[in-house]
């Protein structure tokens, strides 16, 4: 279905506009040229009048012979019939009027008349003595060198070719301007990929447009700010992951170069595989999550049955007592998400309070419905961090070990714990609390839960620590 804002609108306003005015020129400024082309110029006037003075000069020096003297000369001077006549038609020389004259003088013209093209022959045009006209006039068949129209070529090939072409260019510039503009740098973007450009964008006004050509630039915008975004993540993370990598090789070169006891030898291999395993892991997650873009199942989840678990799990791996992570979420706090991630994310957040709290420290869960979403908090009581790092703990391989007490883990979890949750529809950001750091979720709340509740949060995923 078009919209109001389709280019289909913009196309078809701009052609009917451009025939509509093709029309109206054609028919307007056409007419206008034609009748102003039927009539005399006035230099042919000027000399027409004048002939109409001498005509009465004669008559009243010399009466009817000087008007004979001056037709002859006349003869001379223009082809083409002339007669001096009074106010009756009848002539004031001595000539007499054939039948076919006198009926012509029944269709005598004025100097100032358009002259028809219609007429068989050239037209008889009535001039009046200037000084006396109601005594005598003069009467002339229009000189063909006086014709009008000299220009009659030249005016229609500028109203039926120039004009036409100059408002055709005109239609074109507007379809360059319209089409060709935007797709040109729609081009020129995509070269700049090809060139490994990521951080070319296009013109804000291409980009602001509310047609289709809009929303295609607009798509290619977003496009690569995706793809920039994309390559610079795993960029980063193979810079990172090869640095990381670097601490437990070089420890495995000096246990196998100094350590003599085979079995301490034999554990210090395992612990350095392990956590070079988990790393990989934690990075190819992260990887995994930034470049997927699959439908996420949703279904409904009962946060307090989920946290039951995580909890339990938590407490048997960290040998925290179960009264120090206190859960302050009502019963019915039902969100609508993917179970694995939801599980992954809280884990990973929950497993970073309890590294960065004291051994004494509280884990406090709580949360409250806002409209069609549940506010969830995670707070800790490790100090918190400095209000500039709260958002660059979310950073890969952000690692705060200066301004948090605690060691341990690769600056992944909460990278994950943000994708995680982003891929469900919810948002993830950091506060400092009054004893710690405070995880604020957002999740998308579910309207009504299932008969069968906490057997549905399993099962959790394993080891996704920080």
């Amino acid at each position: 279905m078009l919209d109001r804002h389709s280019l289909f609108w913009k196309l078809a306003v701009l052609l009917v506009g451009f025939c509509l005015l093709m029309i109206g020129l054609s028919y307007s400024w056409g007419r206008h040229m034609e009748t102003q082309d039927a009539f005399l110029s006035e230099p042919a006037r000027q000399v027409l009048r004048g002939y109409a003075a001498e005509a009465e000069l004669a008559w009243r020096r010399d009466g009817a012979d000087g008007v004979d003297a001056w037709l002859a000369e006349m003869r001379g001077r223009e082809q083409g019939w002339a007669g001096v006549l009074d106010g009756d038609l009848q002539p004031l020389g001595n000539a007499d009027l054939t039948a076919r004259q006198a009926q012509r003088l029944t269709r005598l013209r004025g100097v100032d008349w358009p002259m028809s093209r219609r007429s068989i022959g050239q037209p008889w045009l009535r001039l009046p003595f200037p000084g006396a006209p109601e005594q005598g006039m003069l009467v002339i068949e229009l000189p063909e060198r006086f014709n009008p129209g000299q220009y009659r070529l030249f005016w229609r090939i500028v109203t039926n070719g120039i004009i036409p072409g100059l408002f055709t260019l005109l239609l074109c510039v507007g379809l360059y301007r319209m089409l060709i503009v935007p797709l040109n740098q729609l081009r020129e973007q995509a070269s700049a990929w090809r060139a490994d450009q990521l951080a070319a964008r296009l013109d804000p006004r291409t980009t602001r447009r509310k047609d289709e050509l809009g929303e295609l630039a607009r798509a290619f915008d977003q496009m690569a700010e995706r793809l920039q975004g994309t390559v610079a993540l795993q960029q980063q993370l193979l810079r990172d992951l090869s640095h990381e990598m670097r601490t437990p090789l070089s420890r495995l070169r000096v246990a196998c170069d100094g350590e003599t006891d085979l079995q301490r030898l034999r554990e210090r291999l395992h612990r350095e595989v392990d956590g070079m395993q988990q790393l990989v892991e934690d990075t190819l997650q992260l990887a995994w999550q930034d470049a997927e873009r699959a439908p996420v199942n949703l279904e409904p989840i009962q946060v307090l049955a989920l946290w039951d678990l995580l909890s339990e799990n938590a407490c048997y791996e960290s040998g925290w007592a179960p009264g120090q992570l206190r859960c302050a979420l009502p019963a019915d706090c039902w969100v609508r998400g993917s179970l694995n991630d939801l599980a992954q994310a809280l884990e990973n957040m929950l497993r970073n309070a309890i590294r960065h709290s004291p051994e004494a420290g509280v884990v406090r869960l709580g949360g409250w419905r806002e409209g069609g979403y549940w506010r969830v908090d995670l707070e800790d009581d490790g100090g918190g961090v400095a209000e500039e790092d709260l958002e660059r703990i979310f950073a890969p391989f952000s690692r705060l070990d200066g301004a948090r007490p605690g060691d341990g883990g690769f600056g992944l979890g909460l990278s994950i714990a943000r994708n995680a949750i982003r891929r469900q529809g919810g948002l993830v950001w950091a506060v400092n609390g009054e004893r710690g750091l405070r995880l604020c979720m957002r999740l998308p709340a579910h309207e009504a839960g299932p008969s069968v509740g906490p057997a549905r949060t399993s099962p959790v995923p394993g080891n996704n620590c920080l």
